[in-house]
């Protein structure tokens, strides 16, 4: 529909959305919207009061159809707009906004002493609830995300909430346990940050904790008897979630296959090897899915997703990435031009880096906005509405993320990326210094020539590393440290204070454990070694810390446990003049990555 070209059916087609009667109405003009509306709650047109009403309600079904109108010219200019007039634009609907909202809160004081009038008590019984749109007006323009604390929400009319319980209505919503304001700030937060100039095309729904995101998008996806291809290095916990639920035959009786490579020719492989193994399933209808963690936990290792999920794509596999540890800073698959290279879902546990802080708990699934969500009913790219992640999951699990976590996401938000960019600095320094020593095995693609650095200077932004990896002390003979286990153990304890020992990730201290103990506790010997995990690997996330701290403390610990087992061994690291240059030159070098990409002066004056 032209902006130009708006015919009366079009305007009237528009206006009805407001009516309280918007799905029955035998209205065809906008003086019989307003005629009907007054009539259906009983007011005398006639009357003083019910012309003041009608002439505004009147202008109302208008005003909605002219920001129709308004809507629609934008979409169609917006692309082709100068600068300046982006500037004027926004400024302009900026204060609509405001004026709006003015009149709104007008209304306040007559709907107020109307609300008053309605009873006045004595005696028992004084006490009156107070009536929530009073005093939410202002709300509207608080300079954060407010934080809204209800479970539910003051109904507008039978055929509002009729249309909201059928998902036909965003701005009445119904239970905080499917939607929230905040929540709904953070989720368009998410999907600007990660899908960027395609965000117009994702949804995101937020979860309690980021396991139940993985919960909720695994139990969105597979069927019985289904086929999912699994990254080798996830999340212990996802490992358990798969391994003891959906693979038992009990339950979901999903078949797990583990992908034990990083590139889009050992996957390529991988998969016809599958499809042929599993060739009576396949032939059985069941499906065969693609379920990957980059960077994975807890070696920080990246895979070629883009080529992984074109590879998986071209035969019809749905793709689901777990992206925590990247953060939209550090990798943003869903911006790739070539959609076949996007993955279908992408996962984040914001407990981590995103929200920085270690004090909440909270995740998100973000996918394309038909399979998120659509109205009952509906059909779109041949996806029906029971099968979108809302109706189908989000919408009776209950796992909703609520308004105070969601806000404290969003504040974390505001720092990621100085952040992340620290964590960078740190995370190369700290690697090379312990790659320095010739009894550290340091996995970690932060080190030039680490079988895994080429994927990471491929895929991720400026070639940066994850701030995760892992270092262990097992020798030439990988099952045999090459100290006693007495001794490993009393220096990691020594660590503390400089390393936190703690189990999660993504903070802003540095953060050291042992998997085998801890985070991967709940794969066995062999899945472990697998995993290239043993008894003294040691998983460290970096923090935004002073780096230079960590290795002092690091060097120290080491001469107070190992030097009196082992003569001689801090004498080992790099020098600490070494460790100074290697500080300086790696901050200028980061440094320059991040502030020289950005847009120009020139550019952004258009």
């Amino acid at each position: 529909m032209s902006a130009k070209n708006t015919t009366a059916l079009e305007v009237m087609q528009q206006a009805k959305i407001l009516s309280p009667k918007r799905n029955t109405t035998q209205a065809t003009t906008i003086g019989e919207l307003t005629d009907e509306q007054l009539a259906h709650f009983g007011i005398d047109k006639d009357s003083e009061y019910g012309q003041a009403l009608f002439n505004t309600a009147q202008h109302l079904y208008y005003t909605q159809a002219n920001m129709q109108q308004l809507w629609q010219i934008t979409s169609d200019t917006l692309e082709g707009l100068s600068k300046e007039n982006k500037v004027a634009y926004f400024n302009a609907k900026k204060f609509l906004s405001f004026q709006i909202a003015k009149i709104l809160d007008t209304l306040q004081n007559p709907f107020r002493a109307t609300y008053q009038s309605l009873s006045k008590q004595s005696g028992s019984q004084v006490s009156k609830s107070h009536y929530p749109l009073f005093d939410n007006v202002t709300a509207l323009f608080s300079a954060t995300p407010v934080v809204v604390r209800t479970a539910t929400y003051v109904y507008a009319c039978t055929e509002w909430v009729d249309d909201a319980f059928q998902g036909k209505e965003s701005t009445h919503q119904i239970y905080s346990r499917l939607l929230n304001p905040t929540n709904i700030s953070l989720a368009n937060a998410i999907v600007d940050l990660e899908a960027g100039p395609y965000a117009a095309d994702y949804l995101a729904w937020n979860f309690n904790s980021g396991m139940a995101a993985i919960d909720a998008l695994l139990s969105n996806i597979l069927n019985h008897g289904d086929v999912l291809i699994v990254s080798r290095n996830v999340y212990g916990g996802v490992y358990q979630l798969l391994h003891d639920y959906f693979a038992r035959e009990n339950r979901m009786n999903v078949q797990l296959e583990w992908f034990d490579g990083y590139s889009e020719d050992e996957f390529a492989s991988f998969l016809q090897e599958t499809k042929a193994k599993h060739s009576e399933r396949l032939d059985a209808n069941h499906a065969l899915h693609v379920y990957m963690e980059s960077p994975c936990n807890p070696h920080g290792y990246v895979l070629d997703v883009a080529g992984i999920s074109k590879i998986a794509h071209a035969s019809g596999h749905v793709v689901m990435l777990d992206a925590t540890l990247a953060t939209p800073i550090l990798h943003q698959p869903l911006q790739r031009l070539d959609k076949a290279e996007r993955p279908d879902y992408v996962m984040h546990s914001y407990t981590k880096d995103i929200c920085g802080s270690g004090a909440t708990t909270a995740g998100v699934v973000i996918g394309e906005a038909y399979r998120m969500f659509q109205g009952k009913g509906d059909c779109v790219n041949g996806y029906e509405w029971s099968k979108t992640m809302f109706w189908d999951v989000y919408y009776i699990k209950g796992a909703f993320l609520d308004s105070e976590k969601a806000f404290d996401v969003l504040t974390g938000m505001k720092t990621l990326e100085m952040r992340i960019m620290q964590k960078v600095i740190n995370t190369f320094v700290f690697s090379q210094f312990l790659a320095s020593h010739q009894d550290f095995n340091v996995n970690c693609h932060a080190i030039d020539g680490h079988p895994n650095a080429a994927l990471r200077e491929g895929q991720m932004r400026h070639g940066w590393p994850c701030a995760l990896f892992t270092v262990d002390m097992q020798g030439t003979d990988i099952s045999r440290p090459i100290i006693s286990r007495d001794t490993f153990v009393r220096f990691f304890d020594a660590l503390e204070p400089a390393f936190s020992h703690q189990v999660s990730i993504g903070q802003h201290n540095t953060i050291v454990l042992c998997p085998a103990l801890t985070s991967h506790s709940e794969l066995d010997a062999t899945a472990q070694a697998k995993s290239g995990i043993y008894l003294t690997t040691m998983r460290i996330a970096m923090g935004t810390d002073n780096v230079k701290e960590l290795v002092a403390h690091f060097i120290n610990s080491a001469r107070l446990h190992i030097d009196p087992v082992m003569p001689g061994f801090s004498d080992k690291f790099m020098s600490a003049d070494e460790i100074d240059a290697l500080y300086m030159k790696t901050s200028l070098r980061v440094s320059e990555q991040h502030y020289s990409s950005g847009a120009s002066v020139k550019d952004m004056l258009g």
